[in-house]
């Protein structure tokens, strides 16, 4: 071999990278061959059920487009509900009579495909979420076709539906403003209480992050309790109104209660938190019962207890009572309230192991304030109907009930 020339590699072939070559979308196509097999099988969902999972479609590639055609008998423009070109059926949930018992066929039948399919579980949650934020595409009677195959999706536990995947894209001030958000709930809830509880529908609305703003489905101009309680009481959905009006006066509640928190934390005088406490029962419209209760609760709850030393327990919640007891003294003007008050301190001193041989003494000093009149300390050891701890407290009271009997025979 010469030195100038070159060696080669006899006999040795250089293989060139081959290249991914992806076959072109034709959605089209698929969605023809799915119309299809509804067509040849007369819109019977069993039959085409098991067409579809003989078939060789690629349905991880056009699984929106399977739904598109479940829904609306054809495939959709892109990014709208409008029919595309192709072939249809008339058997899609859309072109059905707006009944339950028609539309469950259709929420069994996607079961089936999701349980052999689950990946289309995302495809689903891709084309109602697009359906949802296009309401006002549809026609009345559409909407309430779609509100109530959610509602029997959700009652059906259908394969991995979130709900938020439901509620959330319902949010669109356009949707909210005009009034069709609200139409479509209350189709929704209507029909999904028709099998499940009030329970239930409230552990879907905690999933999509919708129990606390239920008013957030109404316009705008309509989101007051008033209009709430209205508008689903006219529907006939009085357990929901009860509901929200319990849950309404909860945050009330919890409002009040931390109001009076601070103010006794920051000492302030009793004047200024009896006019907090009016401003809230005004307000929220507070029960006197209930009333008295949270007082009674803020200011226990305000003690500075000290672990095991009773002695030192029974001074804090007694000069509690004395420094409070205007406060106590002017919500409590009945006998009514003055035993509810009673009974209040009596559970809470059942329940509480440092409070227990506080009773006759807590209520000695009430007397003494004159917040509980002889009369109501009688009639409850006479007649007192909460057993908790009763007798207990019942004996533990005796001298005082005693030296009460004695000053009212010499009266």
């Amino acid at each position: 071999m010469s030195s100038k020339e070159r060696p080669t590699l006899g006999g040795t072939r250089i293989k060139t990278r081959k290249r991914n070559i992806a076959a072109p979308l034709d959605p089209a196509a698929f969605a023809d061959a799915v119309v299809q097999i509804y067509l040849d099988n007369a819109g019977d969902l069993e039959l085409i059920a098991r067409s579809i999972e003989s078939s060789d479609l690629n349905f991880s590639r056009y699984g929106d487009t399977f739904f598109e055609v479940v829904f609306t008998g054809g495939r959709t423009q892109p990014g709208t509900t409008k029919p595309d070109e192709g072939d249809r059926h008339p058997y899609s949930i859309i072109e059905c009579e707006a009944k339950r018992d028609v539309i469950l066929p259709s929420v069994v039948y996607i079961q089936k495909i999701l349980r052999r399919k689950p990946f289309l579980i995302k495809n689903l949650e891709n084309v109602m979420r697009r359906f949802l934020q296009s309401l006002e595409l549809f026609e009345e009677n559409e909407r309430k076709k779609l509100a109530i195959f959610t509602a029997l999706a959700f009652s059906q536990k259908l394969s991995g539906l979130p709900p938020e995947t439901v509620f959330q894209p319902l949010l669109k001030d356009n949707l909210v403003g005009k009034g069709l958000v609200l139409s479509f709930i209350t189709d929704f809830f209507k029909e999904y209480l028709i099998d499940n509880s009030l329970d239930d529908l409230i552990s879907i609305l905690k999933r999509g992050k919708m129990e606390e703003n239920l008013l957030e489905f109404f316009p705008p101009a309509k989101r007051t309790p008033e209009a709430f309680s209205e508008h689903f009481t006219k529907e006939g959905l009085l357990p929901l109104v009860e509901y929200n009006d319990k849950k309404i006066f909860e945050v009330k509640l919890k409002e009040m209660k931390s109001a009076l928190t601070s103010q006794i934390a920051e000492e302030a005088g009793i004047s200024e938190v009896i006019e907090t406490v009016k401003q809230h029962v005004k307000d929220a419209k507070f029960p006197d019962i209930e009333v008295v209760r949270i007082l009674w609760d803020v200011l226990m709850d305000a003690v500075q207890w000290s672990g095991k030393n009773q002695q030192q327990n029974a001074n804090s919640a007694l000069r509690q009572v004395k420094t409070w007891a205007k406060l106590l003294n002017t919500f409590c003007t009945s006998g009514k309230l003055e035993l509810e008050l009673i009974y209040k301190i009596q559970v809470q001193c059942y329940e509480d192991t440092k409070l227990m041989k506080l009773f006759p003494e807590i209520v000695k000093s009430l007397y003494d304030e004159d917040v509980l009149a002889e009369d109501t300390i009688l009639h409850w050891c006479r007649k007192g109907t909460n057993p908790k701890g009763r007798q207990t407290f019942v004996k533990a009271l005796e001298p005082f009930v005693k030296w009460l009997e004695e000053a009212e025979e010499e009266e």
